[in-house]
Order: C-alpha cells, then sequence, then structure tokens
C-alpha cells in the first residue's frame, strides 16, 4: 500500500474525524438502527433502511480512515528543507500577470484550494517539487499551460509583501 503524507495539521483532522465516527456518529446510528428494527417489518421501515445505509457508510469510512492513518508519513512544515519545493513548504509564486499566489503542498487528505493547499500529485504540485526560488515552472491547466515563477520557498504562510 503506497504511503500517504500528512502535515502534522491533517494528521490531526483524520483522527479527530475517525474518533468522531467511533465514539459518537456510529452509535447513534447503531441505536436507531435497533430501535427501528424493533418496530417490526423492516420491508417498508425507511427509518430501518436509511439507519442500514447510514451504518455502512460510516463503516467504510471507518475503515479508509483506519487505512489511511496505518500507512502514515508526517511531515512537519517547519522542518521542512527550504532550498527547494518540498512536501509540506509554502510556495509564493508570481503569475504571468505578475498576481502573487501561494501554495502548501500537501497530500490528497489535505486538499483546500480556498486556504491554498494544492496536493503534491495535482499539475502544479509536481511542476513544483524539487524546484527552487527564481525558477519558473509551466504546468497544464483546464485553460491550457501557463508558467509561474517561483518566488520564494517558506516553512510557513507568510503575509504578501512581508520576507
Amino acid at each position: 500500500m503506497a504511503r500517504n503524507y500528512l502535515t502534522p495539521e491533517g494528521f490531526r483532522q483524520l483522527q479527530m474525524e475517525l474518533q468522531e465516527l467511533l465514539a459518537n456518529e456510529r452509535p447513534k446510528v447503531t441505536a436507531l438502527v435497533s430501535a427501528a428494527a424493533a418496530l417490526g417489518d423492516r420491508s417498508e421501515n425507511a427509518d430501518y433502511i436509511y439507519g442500514k445505509r447510514r451504518l455502512r457508510e460510516i463503516d467504510r469510512r471507518i475503515r479508509f480512515l483506519t487505512g489511511r492513518l496505518d500507512n502514515v508519513d508526517i511531515t512537519d512544515p517547519l522542518t521542512v528543507d527550504t532550498s527547494k519545493v518540498v512536501f509540506g513548504a509554502w510556495v509564493e509564486l508570481a503569475d504571468e500577470d505578475g498576481a502573487k499566489h501561494w501554495y502548501q503542498i500537501v497530500g490528497p487528505d489535505e486538499i483546500d484550494p480556498s486556504r491554498g493547499r494544492i496536493t503534491f500529485t495535482s499539475p502544479l504540485g509536481r511542476a513544483l517539487l524539487g524546484k527552487r526560488a527564481g525558477d519558473v515552472v509551466a504546468f497544464a491547466r483546464p485553460k491550457g499551460t501557463t508558467e509561474m515563477e517561483i518566488l520564494g520557498i517558506h516553512r510557513h504562510r507568510k503575509p504578501c509583501g512581508s520576507n
């Protein structure tokens, strides 16, 4: 099974989701299914049918999260080498119009474009890995190929305009 690369924050989020499912969500749905089953005919019992379906979804998610956490490789962004783009690093970029953008290279479980978190398997993530400040990277996007210049590589996101 492939390694699952996570930042400490992503690891905590997956652990919290798993704990919530095990400690709260699953027992709550199990109780609802048991109560619905006690009513008798299960073939037309919507609460029972929905509850069983929801229970299967929860169990599937628990198995998924357990598998992801069993093969985890945690990389703390505060300890990464910033001489080149690596997993966990924050990258400051300038697009073709000169606009600045910030992206953190994360694993597939941590993708959040609204927070600038992109996966290392995305076209931009793949183009950035191993590159250094000053390099220009080209990558494919739906509108076509574009280029961005790497302005800096950091351990944490800095406000635009600061060094």
